[in-house]
């Protein structure tokens, strides 16, 4: 018993100094943690105010962060030997016509209102190819093809038998010559309904004479789109047997997004650009637009009438339409170059009397390849920097923060205690 009455007091005074160390040890940790704490928390400060705005100035010109531009930075002062160091150069902001441009890639295709069929309107058999492979120019008149056909022929040797039939009964009566003469009009008007010439028609006729063959000749001149028959091939009546495209005048398609189509409309002249032809530029018309949007790619389809009548534009080829906007209002504007974008805003330097190159917060509207309409935040006749930007940009956000952060509570330029003050309810370490 006297034992344990020994050890007990020994054992609470060990823990009492274990427990001691500990508690010092843990107050030098956590006042650490928060000294790092409160330094990250004011660069964070600073980084912010520089970038997006941070508080505003305080009454007595006491101002945090990068507060005195307004979220933009500070104004920066540049020599004429630095601005050209950096490759400074200046612009003025102007008001005139801004013509937007839509870009789109497009395709040569055959005009298919000039695309035209020849097929026969009786049976037959394709007795000699005279055209016989696609893409051979054709003109009106050259024959295509010969062709053998039973019913042709049966037609024909009618016309022979009405024709000779009017003959002999030249001496009959009225109404024998008018029987005669009807089957003769009815013989003639078959061949010519199915399109035979005027000139064969008339030929067997006279002669009485009826060919084995028929040759069958282009109504229409072009180049071969398409050969759809074989020599030897029987064919029926109403089957195609050549496609022929008139080249002189071939068509441009391609596709505008959806949000360009207050730009395009039918009628509209454009410029087309043919990667086969760089360097030239050609103007077309356009003469359609899809009626409906693509669900898949939100785009409209467009068609630009091309006049070809020198044969340089081939179906197939790829071609950059170039659709200009047509307006007549003048807008203040600036050079691309001059805007600077954030993700969050767009700015522009202006430089001011006294030399400074201020940054200040625009709202931009429509942009063309080189200049971007400035809604607000600029005046006409100002002069902007136009090149540099963003060197100017990071050298006045670096005097924002620099002159911010020795304002802001814990950033004093001071040297600090040696001993970091006791936390409340904590012992102070000795």
């Amino acid at each position: 018993m006297d034992t344990e009455r020994d050890t007990t007091p020994s054992k609470h005074a060990d823990d009492a100094v274990f427990g001691g160390r500990a508690m010092g040890t843990a107050g030098r940790w956590w006042r650490g943690v928060i000294a790092l704490a409160v330094l990250s928390a004011a660069v964070f400060v600073a980084w912010y105010a520089s970038r997006d705005g941070g508080p505003s100035a305080e009454p007595g010109g006491h101002v945090h962060g990068a507060a005195a531009g307004a979220g933009a930075g500070e104004p920066v002062m540049l020599d004429a030997e630095q601005a050209r160091r950096i490759g400074v150069t200046y612009a003025t902001v102007e008001r005139t016509v801004l013509r937007q441009e839509v870009r789109t890639v497009a395709q040569v295709t055959f005009d298919e209102t000039r695309v035209r069929t020849v097929s026969m309107k009786f049976d037959g058999w394709v007795d000699r190819l005279h055209v016989d492979f696609t893409g051979m120019e054709v003109r009106a008149g050259e024959s295509l093809l010969s062709t053998y056909s039973p019913m042709l022929t049966s037609a024909e040797q009618e016309l022979v038998v009405a024709a000779k039939l009017v003959r002999d009964l030249s001496a009959a009566d009225e109404v024998q010559r008018r029987s005669a003469q009807e089957m003769l009009l009815s013989a003639r008007q078959r061949l010519l309904n199915w399109d035979v010439p005027q000139a064969e028609v008339e030929r067997v006729e006279r002669t009485g004479e009826v060919p084995r063959t028929l040759v069958i000749r282009t109504p229409y001149s072009g180049v071969i789109a398409e050969k759809l028959v074989t020599e030897g091939q029987r064919i029926m009546a109403g089957d195609p047997l050549y496609r022929i495209a008139d080249l002189s005048v071939v068509w441009v398609e391609g596709e505008v997004f959806e949000r360009d189509l207050p730009l395009v409309r039918i009628g509209q002249t454009v410029e087309i650009e043919l990667e086969a032809r760089p360097g030239t530029t050609r103007r077309g018309r356009v003469v359609f637009l899809q009626p409906t949007v693509s669900a898949e790619t939100r785009t409209v389809r467009l068609r630009v009438a091309l006049d070809n009548a020198n044969g340089e534009l081939k179906p197939g080829m790829y071609a950059t339409v170039r659709i200009a906007s047509v307006g007549d209002v003048a807008v203040l504007n600036v050079p691309r170059s001059a805007v600077l974008s954030t993700g969050r805003r767009d700015l522009v330097f202006v430089r001011r009397a006294d030399g400074m190159l201020e940054p200040r917060d625009i709202v931009h509207g429509i942009a063309t390849d080189d200049r971007v309409e400035v809604r607000s935040g600029l005046r006409a006749g100002e002069t902007v920097v136009a090149s540099a930007t963003f060197l100017i940009d990071a050298e006045s956000n670096l005097g924002s923060a620099l002159g911010g952060m020795g304002g802001m509570p814990g950033m004093d330029v001071t040297s600090p205690p040696t001993k970091a003050p006791p936390m409340p309810g904590m012992k102070h370490d000795q």
